[in-house]
């Protein structure tokens, strides 16, 4: 991987949308190649006759594009194998190489910034977290600037970054590559992927957490989000993102997924009140810093709410009544959510539902309650695959996504074939 020599990027904390250069080619979705080689994430190391029974491809094309992606490096041949006892002909599996390429992600969080870097599989290889001096775009990103070769130095082991991708929440315009409204950060209008293009030399892809969080279920993680799912992402930011017809919605000005002000009726009336003027909206009794209040007020002071959650962990009895009470609000929530969307899956992104057993089923029995359509939650409710691992998933799923979408596109590292 070459990084390019720093240099003072162009941070866009003044950027018109006017000024913001044309979109890349949108990714060709569904593409022969792109099917193969999801087929072979999944399945591998998979014969190329299986292949092209679970992608409906003929058994020609599937060979052609197996060629091609080998070619490129993505693909590998792996042991040839035979029937059983040994009858019928040999054949050559395809796998996933993992060897060569690695993707690099960052995570741009309200308290501090991730950066991580995963194999072709959606393996974490290292991961670096560092809070926050200055929240300000430009020191933000010339600091992951910065580290990214300093974390490729010492953990790629000679393979390759393809490129990056750059994840935060709220509200985040993925073909411009801009950072539109974040307001715990204050950014506005900051062109997050021609900063880190221009201060890395990598290919850069830019979405919100929770879309990215969505893709990686679709590609990683629960096979029932593949055609339809919401994502309810619940830490200091709290958003959603909806999959529908395999895709990942973003609305035409890729701001959907705004659910933080979602009023959930909490039953004292509402801890805090909210900046949407409604008393006890999702994101004012349910974020990260709403739960760090909740604690002092309720005599038990605490630094920060992972302690808050190491406290919980441990069995400590007020910490745990607050995430009890998160669960049930979260399940309100949920419930609104499935109703209106009707998705095959609900996953929920919050520590209490992936960590304490009892917070799932408080979150699950609330959904049983209230929602209409919902009559199986511990089926349709489940928690995110990458619990203890979320930030260092969401920014590389952004770059792997756009990978697996499009294999054949333009990715300056790897070989151009024919």
């Amino acid at each position: 991987m070459e990084i390019s020599s720093a240099t003072t990027p162009r941070h866009g904390a003044h950027l018109r949308r006017s000024d913001i250069p044309a979109a890349l080619p949108a990714a060709r979705r569904a593409s022969g190649a792109g099917a193969v080689l999801g087929a072979v994430l999944d399945h591998g190391p998979v014969a190329r006759s299986t292949v092209a029974r679970l992608t409906g491809l003929s058994p020609a094309a599937v060979s052609g594009h197996c060629g091609v992606l080998m070619g490129r490096g993505l693909l590998r041949e792996s042991r040839e194998t035979t029937g059983r006892r040994g009858l019928g002909r040999p054949h050559v599996p395809v796998e996933v190489d993992a060897d060569r390429y690695l993707v690099a992600g960052a995570h741009i969080a309200v308290t501090h910034t991730t950066l991580s870097l995963v194999d072709l599989r959606g393996r974490i290889v290292a991961e670096e977290r560092r809070p926050h001096e200055d929240i300000a775009p430009g020191p933000v990103l010339d600091g992951l600037a910065a580290r990214l070769p300093r974390l490729v130095t010492a953990h790629a082991q000679g393979r390759t970054v393809l490129a990056l991708g750059a994840a935060t929440g709220h509200w985040v315009d993925p073909a411009a590559g801009v950072v539109v409204r974040h307001p715990q950060l204050g950014w506005r209008d900051v062109a997050v992927r021609s900063v880190l293009a221009d201060a890395t030399g990598l290919p850069v892809h830019v979405d919100s957490h929770a879309r990215a969080l969505a893709r990686a279920e679709q590609l990683l993680g629960q096979r029932a989000t593949r055609s339809s799912a919401v994502l309810l992402f619940v830490g200091n930011v709290v958003d959603a993102a909806f999959v529908t017809a395999g895709a990942v919605h973003q609305g035409p000005r890729s701001a959907a997924g705004r659910v933080a002000h979602l009023p959930v009726g909490a039953a004292d009336g509402g801890s805090a009140s909210c900046t949407c003027r409604v008393r006890g909206c999702l994101a004012s009794e349910v974020s990260e810093a709403a739960l760090v209040r909740q604690a002092a007020a309720a005599g038990l002071p605490v630094p920060s709410f992972p302690a808050l959650l190491e406290r919980a962990l441990a069995g400590e009895p007020v910490a745990r009544e607050l995430f009890l009470r998160r669960a049930r609000l979260v399940g309100r929530a949920a419930a609104v959510l499935l109703d209106m969307i009707d998705p095959a899956t609900l996953v929920v992104v919050e520590p209490g539902a992936g960590r304490l057993p009892e917070c799932l089923a408080a979150l699950r029995s609330e959904v049983a309650e209230r929602s209409w359509v919902c009559d199986d939650p511990e089926r349709r409710v489940v928690p995110s695959s990458f619990t203890g691992s979320v930030l260092a998933t969401a920014g590389p799923a952004v770059a792997l996504g756009a990978l697996y979408d499009d294999p054949l596109g333009p990715w300056p590292a790897l070989p151009a074939v024919s």
